[in-house]
């Protein structure tokens, strides 16, 4: 009795730890995109976005990071909580998380320029191409798979993303619908397997926006600066 009693409160007290954890990183999420809307508002000139003192960028950046990449980490999250036998290692984990995608940003504002709408249109063909590498399947498998540090995991995460971080970035960097949009993709990319029936036609349609920008860049919403 005493044995199984210990055991159903160490279950208890377990799930209660994990369901803290999720939490903590869902309303970590939900937080940041009201921050980040709020933030961005007035910001996005499409293509000729411009991003200002680097102070500014970098704090809008990781709070843009947070709300698009947190809902996809949480099962990493979960795991590494679980790992640990607590919550404790939760804070260490998101934190070492983005701050790979800090590191990211700081590499967006020493090379973003605003930009026209062909180097968008080639841009988003790049990605796309990209969705078809080999390089672009391991990092998803691994972003999938999970890591021991948040860092790690990070650095895995921003390889199977970073075609679809810098489409956002060529097409309107401080645009809150293309945020949405590449957080959509980003998560069902980290939640779902991959499967070629929704990547490839996924990949072709990327590919297709680009040709398109390039093509005809003043009938893409958002794209071009307001007259």
């Amino acid at each position: 009795m005493t044995d199984h009693g210990y055991t159903t409160t160490f279950a208890t007290a377990r799930t209660a730890a994990m369901a803290a954890a999720l939490t903590a990183t869902l309303g970590l999420a939900a937080a940041s995109w009201v921050i980040a809307v709020r933030q961005m508002r007035g910001m996005d000139m499409g293509v000729a976005t411009r991003l200002g003192p680097f102070a500014s960028f970098i704090a809008v950046w990781v709070v843009m990071m947070a709300a698009m990449m947190l809902p996809g980490a949480a099962p990493a999250v979960l795991r590494r909580a679980q790992a640990s036998g607590g919550v404790r290692a939760v804070p260490l984990f998101i934190g070492s998380y983005l701050a790979v995608w800090a590191l990211v940003g700081a590499v967006v504002y020493a090379l973003y320029r605003p930009h026209g709408s062909a180097a968008a249109g080639a841009v988003a063909i790049a990605a796309g191409v990209y969705e078809f590498t080999p390089l672009k399947r391991h990092f998803r498998r691994r972003c999938r798979d999970g890591a021991r540090s948040g860092f790690g995991f990070g650095l895995c995460c921003a390889g199977s993303s970073i075609g679809l971080m810098a489409m956002l970035v060529a097409l309107g960097v401080m645009s809150v619908t293309w945020m949405s949009v590449i957080a959509v993709l980003v998560l069902a990319q980290k939640l779902l397997p991959a499967k070629a029936a929704v990547d490839v036609p996924l990949a072709l349609a990327i590919v297709g926006l680009g040709i398109w920008i390039v093509l005809a860049p003043a009938s893409v919403p958002g794209l071009m600066p307001p007259m």
